[in-house]
């Protein structure tokens, strides 16, 4: 009995030691475990913070590969094919200008994706490789989407030649000053050896459309002086006519040749027809989408019969009269005379306040001196009437409140805009059935104030 008790106290603290032991190797294994976690946060931490130190450049670079790309700019990478002539002309022509100080002007014309600015790009990156051109050349990049008037063009100019500095606040008498004060800055001894500038004018058509095109003016103009050496590149969307003639046009394998022959010089006798080339540059004006001319062509082969074998001037008038057909437009021929004399009473405040929003009560009052010179010839109606009528225009969305309309606001000095233009006003009054003369020539009246 003592010796199985001796036996059993013995194997207990043995037992316990034992444990004892694996709680301390256990303990240390833990400890280890942490230490070792510990290491590995460190470490991962270290990586991450000089992974994130070195990359800045890094994110940068990728950020402008994956935006150019997005933005479908294009690359000078790869070969050019078709255009090669083009691409030798282009690049004598401005090596003369940043070699030998020569001014140039080139006008690049051809319809959107046809490889314009990939033409000009190579070129430039041509030019940039060669150890005589290269940082002798300043380059300013503008486009007549971006800069729509002379004076932010001005800006942009000074911008990319990093004049801001030397303009300071000074002030100048014109357009033309300022421009040449920028171009001396960059000056240095004579012609030959000043910095030649480069502009590249994208959307070129753009800018002829300039108030009295002081820009490309005084540009052209210093291009032919003895002053700093300038080079003019414009890129710009071809006009429709040589298209038109393309697509209209019967190929020689036609199963009647006769008639192809006969098809063929009518369309080359529209082309030069002055009302389809106004249709033309109407349709060229409004848009340089290629499929918009499609299009029209489309509409116009439409009334081409057994009975009309042959396409004429009228056919592309009313092409482009369904072409332009404005569902706005159509929504005027069905309003009523007092709801006609608010649509004018507001595009003359348009015209007066140059597009500044206006309130019901300043329509009411435009429209009320309306009245009083035409009392013997229209009715006054009562505020309340004009004031259901002007809420008829709302609701047809003809006109638009700037904000949300609250519950205490009052409905006449709620700030609203027009949503027709001119244009639109005008051609639908053309149309409209039985039109007063006075109340078309209160409409017509306005555009002197333009």
């Amino acid at each position: 009995m003592g010796a199985r008790e001796g036996t059993a106290l013995r194997g207990g603290r043995e037992g316990g030691e034992a444990g004892k032991r694996r709680e301390g190797t256990a303990g240390r294994i833990g400890e280890g475990c942490a230490d070792e976690h510990r290491m590995k946060s460190a470490m991962s931490k270290r990586k991450l913070k000089d992974t994130c130190g070195a990359s800045a450049e890094c994110i940068s670079q990728v950020q402008k590969i994956l935006r150019e790309r997005f933005c479908h700019r294009p690359s000078a990478t790869g070969k050019l094919f078709g255009i090669e002539f083009q691409y030798r002309h282009l690049l004598e022509l401005l090596k003369r200008t940043t070699l030998h100080g020569e001014s140039n002007s080139a006008l690049i014309v051809g319809p959107r994706g046809s490889g314009k600015s990939t033409l000009l790009n190579h070129v430039l990156k041509h030019l940039r490789e060669m150890k005589q051109v290269r940082g002798n050349l300043l380059e300013v990049h503008l486009n007549g989407l971006l800069q729509t008037s002379d004076k932010v063009a001005l800006k942009e100019i000074t911008r990319q030649l990093q004049l801001e500095n030397v303009v300071g606040d000074k002030v100048f008498g014109s357009f033309a000053e300022n421009l040449a004060f920028l171009l001396e800055a960059l000056r240095k001894g004579d012609r030959t050896s000043s910095c030649p500038v480069l502009f590249v004018l994208d959307e070129f058509d753009l800018f002829v459309h300039h108030k009295n095109q002081t820009l490309l003016y005084n540009l052209f103009d210093i291009s032919q002086s003895a002053q700093t050496p300038v080079t003019i590149i414009g890129l710009t969307c071809r006009q429709y006519i040589k298209i038109f003639k393309e697509q209209l046009s019967l190929p020689a394998e036609f199963p009647d040749e006769p008639f192809a022959q006969k098809w063929n010089d009518n369309i080359q006798h529209l082309s030069e027809d002055k009302i389809v080339q106004d249709v033309l540059q109407n349709l060229f004006h409004h848009t340089k989408d290629l499929r918009s001319l499609y299009f029209l062509l489309m509409l116009a082969v439409g009334a081409v019969t057994v009975h009309h074998p042959l396409l004429t001037a009228a056919d592309l008038q009313e092409a482009s009269r369904q072409h332009s057909t404005d569902s706005k437009a159509n929504i005027v021929h069905g309003l009523s005379v007092l709801e006609i004399c608010l649509i004018i009473a507001m595009k003359h405040l348009n015209d007066v306040y140059d597009g500044e929003p206006f309130n019901f009560q300043m329509v009411y009052n435009e429209f009320q001196k309306f009245i009083q010179r035409k009392a013997h010839s229209m009715y006054n109606f009562e505020k309340p009437v004009v004031m259901k009528a002007f809420e008829h225009l709302l609701q047809l969305e003809l006109v638009k409140p700037l904000e949300r309309p609250s519950a205490r606001a009052q409905r006449e000095y709620l700030l609203m805009r027009l949503l027709l233009d001119n244009t639109q006003i005008m051609d639908a009054l053309q149309v409209y059935p039985n039109c007063p003369t006075d109340v078309k020539q209160w409409a017509a009246s306005s555009l002197s104030w333009l």
